[in-house]
């Protein structure tokens, strides 16, 4: 399986290592030009491929956006047409300026680049760990106190392919509904910034559960 990573900052870079250590196939884009991505991978991922983000995106079987938010609109809509696609994003006003001119609607910002990407299948996941949790926990299957990740979105054959994709990352899969769901893996919320094992990401999401 070939993994697309567009965005070449430190969350990109982290799920790069993680997912060539899994043994799948990593390419990578950016908006810099690839030949300086192609220094930066030689020294961070040697085994990940710098690659124009148009040959990423036909060649990948799952695409994970991990740029700012506020760069999301950069991608064509059309371009991600019946890709499976991971939204690593969130909204950080340093690098993303006024929220309310970004995120203009009622729907929370995975929802929002669902509606962007009309023809893709968006996932919301591996956004409310912090880059440097994800390096640093990573784990095999069954270890104690194997730290977990939130999964949410609208199609279940998907939400199971992603879920597969983050345990053999190193983490425990845990489906927190549909994509309007992934509210609470956004900054803000119980979850975000937590490094939490499948037991405490579960009870959190009981005691989300039953105060609403």
């Amino acid at each position: 399986m070939t993994i697309g990573i567009i965005g070449t900052g430190k969350l990109g870079i982290v799920l790069a290592q993680l997912a060539v250590k899994a043994n799948y196939r990593v390419l990578m884009a950016g908006s810099d030009n690839n030949r300086h991505l192609a220094l930066t991978l030689s020294s961070l991922v040697p085994e990940a491929s710098a690659t124009p983000r148009d040959s990423l995106i036909e060649a990948s079987d799952i695409i994970i956006l991990a740029i700012p938010l506020s760069k999301y609109r950069t991608i064509k809509p059309d371009e991600l047409t019946d890709k499976l696609v991971i939204d690593a994003m969130n909204y950080w006003w340093e690098v993303d300026g006024d929220k309310e001119s970004l995120l203009y609607s009622s729907k929370n910002s995975s929802e929002q680049v669902q509606s962007y990407f009309k023809g893709a299948s968006i996932i919301k996941a591996l956004s409310h760990v912090g880059y440097h949790d994800l390096y640093d926990h990573a784990d095999q299957a069954g270890q104690l106190n194997r730290r977990a990740i939130a999964i949410a979105g609208d199609s279940p054959d998907n939400v199971a392919i992603v879920a597969k994709l983050i345990d053999t990352l190193g983490f425990d899969p845990v489906k927190v509904g549909d994509l309007a769901a992934g509210k609470i893996l956004e900054p803000g919320s119980a979850l975000f910034g937590a490094s939490l094992t499948k037991k405490e990401l579960q009870h959190v999401l009981n005691i989300k559960s039953t105060t609403q």
